[in-house]
Order: structure tokens, then sequence, then C-alpha cells
């Protein structure tokens, strides 16, 4: 459930003080979101966001799904760290989706606008309970 003028953050895949990069709607549509920082001891400043084409956003999905797992699984005590970041029945296909975002996940610089971002937390009744929280943004234009 969103509040209102909130958006969904899909996938964050990097994290530090906060969501640094990931998949979250912007204006509805799926956007990549990447944080800009100047100097690792100063605030981040804005966010570059670009379009994600359908394709690459079913694949960041199921990337983020596995990685869902396998972080309840661990809060959960059911595996150990070492087997991180996918459940050992999906770590080859989680090898091939790195693979294959590690090339494409990138802000495409001709499509790109710049954007502050409040995130918080978002209420979901599907969420497990454990680990990293579901998250809602708000973007502001630059």
């Amino acid at each position: 459930m969103l509040d209102e003028g909130y958006e969904e953050v899909h996938t964050m895949n990097d994290y530090y003080d906060g969501p640094r990069k990931g998949i979250a709607d912007f204006e509805g549509r799926p956007h990549l979101y990447e944080a800009e920082w100047n100097d690792l001891a100063e605030e981040f400043a804005a966010f570059r966001l670009s379009p994600v084409d359908p394709q690459l956003f079913e694949l960041a999905l199921e990337s983020w799904r596995i990685w869902r797992r396998w972080e309840t699984a661990f809060h959960q005590g059911r595996i150990t760290q070492d087997t991180h970041p996918a459940l050992p029945e999906e770590r080859m296909r989680c090898d091939e989706l790195h693979e294959i975002l590690s090339n494409r996940l990138k802000t495409d610089e001709r499509y790109c606008l710049r954007a502050k971002g409040d995130f918080k937390v978002r209420r979901d009744p599907k969420w497990s309970g454990v680990g990293f929280r579901p998250l809602q943004v708000k973007w502001t234009r630059l």
C-alpha cells in the first residue's frame, strides 16, 4: 500500500545509508535510480533516473525475487552466509541474471533526469517480516 504521492520501489541493488541503486516507479513507469555523490563523506545530493524497458524490468524483478528468497531463508536460519546471494538451487540462474544485469542495468544518459528521492517504508502484506522492508519513494525533479 502506497502513501499519497509515493511510488513503488521494485528493487534495491545497492544500499549505503539508504537506497542508492535499483528500480522504482517514476510517474508510474519503472526507472533505474542511481545516487549521485561527490564524496563519500557528503550526503547523496540527487539521483539519476532513466526508463527501464519491460524485458530488463522483468529480469531485474526475477533477480530481486531470488535475492529476497535467500535473504528470508538467511534471517530464518535455514541457510548460511556462504550461500549468498542465492539459495543453492537458484545459484546458476542468479549468476546468469547477474551477468545480464551488470551489463544492462545502467543509467542511460540520453534519457536521464535528476531528482531527489524521499524513501520510506511501505506497508506490504506479502513481506516476509525479515530483512529489508518494502519501500516507497516520492520523487522531486531537480
